[in-house]
């Protein structure tokens, strides 16, 4: 059992996660990060890529899915994007969501869904649009669709009968994975044992957060079992070597941790910086261990009623070295970057140093937008405004 100070504990997600490295190299790292088609300041693979790529601007992403195929979109915590080499270890968590969507439309729809499967296979990469269907289906507002026709192609796509293509304007165009999907990895034998497949999933899960709790939010472990089946394959992982249980600070929290992370527990801390994060971003996800490492309590609540929301739609923590220092709500229209509100965490004092790290921190977020000006909103605080309008 290693134990750490928050302070070092800190040193080393942030060590982790923010790193520079280009596209690839965080997805190397991370073995996926969550894809949400909401779009106020880019969705959120391209919040998670500019707070670790430099030079990054919105959509780049899509260069290293849809031209080097390096990555794919796959279901895995939710719908994420993940390395393509990983292609045969899902053959699980396709099989898994199979007799779900087989019972709930494909059953029902056979012939709807050969047809689909025709056009495609004749005509080449296609969406929803391409098909004269309109036949409403399900509850609205659902993530799978609310047309037959979607629905088909979402059930198809999560059990692995096509892959998205490629987007446009956030719509996926399906093909067959086999037109998709490198040849070399069809040459690898699929996952089929249970136990190796659960190892594999939830080491997936502590390589995305680097320093994760077994008993962090359901959401996190989808796709991974119950709990028996986690403590078992956490427990066969410590066993050969592959995580290391953590202890942090007064509270007798485990934590895991990949092993082969423990070198960076002695890396030299770089100088701060001021990084604007993800909602969904990995190093967020254990909504619980944020709070107890770094004092800082964070709820996602774009789809709460406005009336309910403590802070504001699409609010953007705000980080400066090893601590979190405010939250930013903005939005991009007409190439306009506008910052709507501002809330500087407790006991935060806004140092000269602090504002020149913010003042750096919106001119690469406006370039990363490719944002032709930056507006700041009057209620927005003057120290902050000053940085800010770049």
């Amino acid at each position: 059992m290693l134990t750490l100070s928050h302070a070092e504990a800190r040193r080393f997600l942030i060590t982790y996660h923010f790193t520079p490295t280009d596209v690839p190299g965080v997805f190397e790292r991370l073995g996926t990060v969550q894809y949400d088609p909401l779009n106020p300041v880019g969705r959120n693979p391209d919040l998670v890529l500019q707070a670790r790529v430099p030079g990054y601007q919105v959509d780049d992403w899509q260069t290293t899915a849809y031209t080097d195929r390096i990555v794919y979109d796959a279901w895995d915590k939710m719908a994420c994007l993940v390395p393509v080499g990983d292609w045969p270890m899902r053959a699980a968590i396709r099989a898994m969501y199979r007799p779900y969507h087989d019972r709930e439309i494909m059953e029902t729809a056979p012939d709807a869904a050969a047809k689909i499967l025709a056009a495609i296979d004749a005509q080449g990469p296609m969406s929803s649009l391409e098909f004269e269907d309109r036949e409403r289906y399900g509850e609205k507002g659902s993530w799978y669709g609310q047309t037959r026709t979607k629905r088909l192609l979402r059930a198809m796509w999560v059990c692995g009968e096509l892959v998205t293509h490629h987007r446009k304007n956030g719509r996926h165009y399906y093909d067959r994975p086999e037109r998709v999907i490198p040849t070399q990895h069809y040459s690898i034998p699929f996952l089929e044992d249970q136990e190796a497949y659960h190892r594999w999933i939830i080491a997936r899960r502590f390589q995305a957060v680097g320093l994760l709790r077994p008993q962090a939010e359901a959401a996190i472990w989808s796709a991974c079992g119950d709990s028996a089946v986690r403590k078992l394959a956490i427990a066969q992982l410590v066993e050969e070597g592959t995580l290391t249980p953590v202890t942090i600070g007064e509270r007798h929290w485990t934590y895991y941790m990949p092993t082969n992370l423990l070198p960076l527990l002695d890396a030299a801390p770089s100088g701060p910086r001021a990084i604007f994060l993800a909602p969904l971003d990995s190093f967020l996800w254990d909504r619980k261990g944020v709070q107890y490492l770094f004092n800082f309590d964070y709820t996602w609540e774009v789809y709460k009623p406005a009336a309910q929301r403590r802070w504001g739609y699409y609010v953007l923590p705000v980080l400066y070295g090893d601590r979190f220092v405010a939250r930013l709500d903005s939005r991009l229209e007409n190439g306009i970057w506008t910052i709507t509100r501002w809330w500087w965490e407790p006991e935060v004092m806004p140092t000269a140093d602090l504002l020149d790290a913010l003042r750096g921190a919106a001119s690469n977020f406006a370039r990363y937008l490719r944002a032709s000006s930056v507006r700041v909103e009057a209620g927005v605080a003057q120290e902050v405004r000053q940085a800010m309008a770049i």
